[in-house]
């Protein structure tokens, strides 16, 4: 009788702890490590936004490719076009960072600032058509990024010094203030005037030339003003080969303006034009000057066909 007695408290004693064991699991079991938190459910709005906004985040970028000029060349007309692309973002003001001091003094995260907001994977463009000429940008540049593209669109240089000079005139006249006439800045005692700013951003050559010394021709490419006046498209599709871009912008995305008398962009059912300065009928310039500038330029012009491997039909 007492055996069978002390088996039952020997027995009733193992279930006991049993017992315990199956509770401390059942308890340890029913919380969850932080390290091994399982991911936010889906269904949870706060969890499916914040992985949305880490995939689609946007920040600005310091740019891939620049537009480096030339001044009254068609920058503002290629920024404009290579902004229909879905994969590029453009500056929309001219920053003027590496050819001015008190820009550059702020440094690179102030550059930054100044860029629009990407996605990953899209192209940050900016253009400001005085770094060509401004000696001391190209090596800032290329301690920007020394990878990054350059593009420079020209026209005839002559045609250019009279839009560049036409311009000047313009600000001048609007702000009610004596310019003088494009011959007296152009000649002197009938030669052409070497001092006239706006004759030395048209020496291409010059120009390029201290670009070289730092970038690789393969780096800069050249987009032909003038054709990108007469028919956009074929220069556009160059410019997107260049920058690596899949070709999106297409001929339906160009009409000619009649009234303007220049092509004008069509996006998503949108148009739009350049602004009223461009297409400014040019300050007149006698005959007999036009050819001396462009007997002038026949030798420069001639020195930047051989730099960039390709000639244009200028005067």
């Amino acid at each position: 009788m007492l055996w069978t007695v002390l088996l039952a408290l020997l027995v009733l004693l193992l279930l006991q702890t049993q017992l315990s064991v199956c509770l401390r699991d059942l308890r340890s079991g029913g919380s969850v490590s932080p390290l091994h938190s399982p991911p936010p459910s889906s269904s949870s709005p706060s969890s499916a936004s914040s992985s949305s906004s880490s995939y689609n985040a946007t920040q600005q970028r310091l740019p891939g490719a620049i537009i480096i000029g030339v001044r009254k060349g068609g920058t503002r007309a290629l920024l404009e076009m290579l902004n229909l692309h879905p994969d590029v973002e453009v500056a929309k003001a001219e920053v003027h960072y590496f050819n001015v001091e008190e820009h550059f003094r702020r440094g690179l995260a102030w550059y930054r600032a100044q860029m629009p907001f990407t996605l990953p994977g899209q192209l940050t463009v900016e253009k400001t058509p005085g770094y060509f000429a401004a000696p001391q940008v190209p090596v800032r540049v290329w301690d920007m990024n020394p990878a990054v593209r350059l593009l420079l669109i020209v026209r005839d240089p002559a045609e250019r010094l009279v839009s560049d000079y036409t311009q000047v005139l313009h600000n001048r006249l609007t702000q009610h203030k004596p310019y003088q006439p494009l011959e007296e800045l152009l000649l002197h005692r009938g030669h052409i005037n070497h001092g006239y700013k706006a004759l030395q951003r048209s020496l291409y050559h010059l120009h390029l030339a201290r670009w070289l010394e730092v970038f690789p021709l393969e780096q800069i490419h050249v987009v032909d003003g003038d054709a990108l006046i007469r028919d956009p498209f074929p220069e556009l599709r160059k410019a997107e080969r260049f920058l690596d871009l899949p070709p999106r912008i297409n001929p339906s995305n160009f009409y000619f303006n009649t009234t303007k008398g220049f092509y004008c962009l069509l996006s998503a059912g949108h148009d739009k034009c350049l602004d009223e300065s461009k297409g400014r009928p040019h300050a007149p310039l006698r005959t007999q000057a036009l050819k001396k500038l462009c007997r002038y330029f026949r030798k420069p012009n001639k020195r930047f066909f051989e730099m960039v491997g390709r000639s244009f039909s200028w005067c």
